[in-house]
């Protein structure tokens, strides 16, 4: 394999993924190597019954050569079609294999990549860029070998007529097969980064329009996001066309290389024939032969450039994740002491701490809130408790059973209610349904669904209102097997009174259950069912605004303790409490 076809830097840190069976692909390298060469057999058993026949020798004297022709004619078809089935097969396990790997390391690795990407670019990588790094194997390594064996057995066999045009067939191949595909490599380097960058826009500009096209006509910026749309495909296109411009190239090399060298073997067969080394029969084979030869060798150009595209996608997926080998998230160690523990924990995004100097131990059926403003830092400091963020300083230490992040915005599946349940753990049945939707307050609009649990869900919940998705999500959690529950804003999109009783049946649920339990809110009012409540605020004691911005100071834990006991003791915290009853609304979840 030529160095257009090896696999290398990212690329090779991907491959284990796809779980390739190099016995399947040994298959299909023989099994293509078969088909090819009975192409070459049967142009050159054809080329030696024309010529032969020419001499109208004895009918019996052709018999063996009508036999191998219309054996490698009819075997042809037959093993491209065993070689198609092999390769595909090898392709679309690696691909199944890649993909299951992906949502395993992208479920337990830190989100720290992840989170910072638009969804249209994040599934482009997990669909596109997945299939891309799959089809290295079926249009690159594949028809590589089976160049490599063909290309090999047809100089023999040309060179066993007449060395010299051996020699000149191995020399037209390897400008086909070496030169082409490094030209093709190289001149499609540019645009396959750009066609990946454009592919991904486009995903993500389709899906906004898709998932949001009603708010963005109201707000009168339809128009301008299809003229992104419309830019983002003519980018696509581009690259599309500069790509068949380079398959164009790649096609004109082959032909020339192909002309070359049959013109060469008739230019050194001539000689041979008059000097009578060579019969005129034999010399048909030798120039004949080489028309079928460079079948093998026509397909590395697109080989090549499917390993630059290939080696792009393997790119973006180890962009996305920071160590494809790392099974438990940084930060993180396991304990049996506590459920969880937070030990001087500093929690940020890449080089911004916006929650310093973190403290917290959970014991079975402890119950801790997370309590400040908008923006002060409780998710971080969840992601980070949760391992999915890593810890920029200190020590996450996590008993067994794991932690489960019960994110404000999470996903509901365009299935049945039962099923978006069952996502926390696939033996739920009807009655664990219907219990835990009845324990967040839903039990009267699961009675008021024509389909009870059987009723479908719109994609990403579209067709619930904001209280009932987040307290869907909030059961779902319920009946999640995860020790410790780290949930996010559970009040918010609900009237105070649901909001109150959904925090009071996480705590009862927590105690009846021996979890642990940790509720980040910016109410404050609920909170008095916790064993301990944590106000984040700045660093200079002030608790009203955000934290960790750009040159900032990290949010700090200013005050902590009961409920009650703050309520007594802390004079901000008594304030917020009393604004918090004279602002309370009316019901809008």
């Amino acid at each position: 394999m030529n160095a257009a076809t090896r696999p290398a830097g990212p690329l090779r840190r991907v491959l284990p993924m796809l779980e390739v069976r190099w016995a399947r692909v040994a298959r299909a390298v023989a099994l293509g190597t078969l088909a090819l060469g009975f192409s070459v057999g049967l142009a050159a058993a054809a080329a030696w019954l024309i010529a032969r026949a020419s001499q109208m020798p004895p009918v019996l004297q052709l018999s063996v050569a009508v036999v191998a022709v219309r054996a490698f004619g009819t075997g042809r078809g037959v093993l491209r079609y065993l070689e198609r089935l092999a390769s595909h097969d090898v392709a679309l396990r690696g691909m199944a294999a890649l993909r299951a790997n992906l949502y395993d390391a992208l479920a337990r690795g830190p989100v720290t990549r992840v989170i910072a990407l638009r969804r249209g670019d994040l599934l482009a990588r997990v669909g596109a860029d997945v299939d891309a790094v799959g089809d290295v194997v079926v249009r690159a390594l594949i028809p590589a070998g089976v160049a490599a064996c063909v290309g090999l057995g047809s100089v023999v066999l040309v060179g066993a007529f007449l060395p010299a045009a051996g020699a000149t067939l191995l020399g037209c191949l390897l400008l086909t097969g070496v030169l082409a595909p490094w030209l093709a490599s190289r001149a499609a380097a540019s645009v396959e980064r750009r066609g990946a960058a454009a592919r991904a826009e486009v995903t993500g500009r389709a899906l906004e329009l898709l998932e949001d096209g009603q708010q963005l006509r109201v707000a009168g910026r339809l128009d301008d996001r299809l003229a992104g749309l419309r830019a983002a495909d003519a980018r696509l296109t581009r690259s599309t066309d500069d790509g068949a411009r380079i398959s164009g190239t790649s096609a004109a090399i082959d032909a020339g290389a192909q002309t070359l060298a049959v013109l060469c073997s008739l230019l050194l067969g001539l000689p041979a024939v008059a000097a009578g080394t060579l019969t005129p029969v034999e010399l048909a084979v030798v120039v004949l032969t080489p028309l079928a030869v460079f079948e093998a060798t026509s397909t590395l150009p697109a080989a090549a450039v499917q390993l630059r595209r290939s080696r792009e996608a393997a790119r973006r997926l180890v962009a996305l994740l920071p160590d494809l080998t790392d099974t438990q998230p940084t930060g993180v160690r396991r304990t049996s002491d506590t459920l969880l523990e937070l030990d001087a924990v500093d929690a940020g995004w890449a080089d911004r701490t916006v929650v310093a100097g973190v403290d917290l131990a959970l014991r079975p059926g402890g119950v801790v809130a997370l309590a400040g403003p908008s923006g002060v830092g409780k998710t971080t400091l969840l992601l980070t408790a949760a391992g999915l963020l890593p810890s920029r300083c200190g020590a996450v230490r996590a008993g067994d059973g794991g932690a489960l992040f019960v994110a404000e915005d999470g996903h509901l599946f365009g299935t049945t209610v039962l099923e978006n349940l069952r996502v926390a753990r696939p033996d739920v049945t009807a009655d664990d349904a219907r219990d835990a939707l009845a324990a967040v307050g839903l039990d009267a609009w699961l009675a008021g669904l024509p389909d009870g649990l059987d009723a479908m869900l719109g994609p990403d919940g579209a067709d619930v209102s904001g209280g009932e998705r987040r307290r869907l999500l909030i059961a779902r959690a319920l009946l999640a097997p995860a020790r410790v529950l780290l949930v996010d804003e559970p009040a918010e999109h609900l009237d105070d009174a649901t909001a109150d009783a959904l925090v009071a049946t996480l705590a009862a649920r927590a105690r009846d259950t021996g979890r642990a339990v940790v509720v980040a809110s910016h109410r404050l009012t609920p909170l008095a069912v916790a064993d301990e409540v944590l106000l984040l605020g700045t660093a200079d004691g002030d608790a009203t605004g955000s934290a960790g911005s750009p040159g900032g100071a990290p949010a700090r834990v200013v005050t902590r303790g009961p409920h009650d006991t703050l309520l007594c003791e802390d004079a901000g915290y008594a304030w917020a409490v009393s604004q918090e009853g004279a602002l309370a609304g009316p019901p809008v979840g």
